[in-house]
């Protein structure tokens, strides 16, 4: 076997082992996704039917079926772009933070100092939400600016 032939092989075997596992990362994006947006729609049904079951929603309820909304938005994202928007992990984080607050307020009499930090982590998080929006109008991304003009992913 001269060292050509040699080389051709190893260049070969890499150019499949490569293939290969850009479609095992693939699959397990896909079927990742597909279990999460599953597992959501899921919960979402159920949290729904203890609605109904119970003949009211309360504002708990609701705020919960915003975050499966949220979730669900975030997956569905991914799956046509393939980038996890911060942003709507951040959306999750104020409402699971919100529904905190709600819960804590109605079952508690009395505010503590517990309810100014939640609030002040929900001030933080819009806050991230602004500079974040700045940043990415401010200062695009070579992806963001390739796909307006309608060129291919870097």
């Amino acid at each position: 076997m001269t060292p050509h032939t040699a080389e051709r092989w190893r260049a070969t075997l890499e150019r499949h082992a490569h293939g290969f596992g850009n479609l095992c990362v693939d699959v397990f994006h896909y079927v990742a996704l597909f279990a999460i947006g599953a597992a959501t729609v899921w919960s979402a049904v159920v949290a729904f039917l203890g609605m109904v079951e119970h003949g009211y929603a309360s504002i708990d309820d609701i705020l919960l079926l915003f975050i499966y909304l949220e979730l669900g938005a975030m997956v569905g994202i991914y799956f046509k772009t393939l980038h996890m928007p911060v942003r709507f992990l951040i959306y999750v984080a104020i409402t699971a933070l919100t529904r905190l607050l709600i819960a804590d307020v109605q079952h508690h009499d009395q505010p503590g100092m517990h309810l100014l930090l939640i609030a002040g982590a929900i001030l933080l998080l819009a806050l991230a939400t602004l500079v974040i929006r700045f940043g990415s109008a401010r200062f695009p991304s070579v992806y963001a600016e390739s796909r307006q003009a309608g060129g291919q992913e870097p």
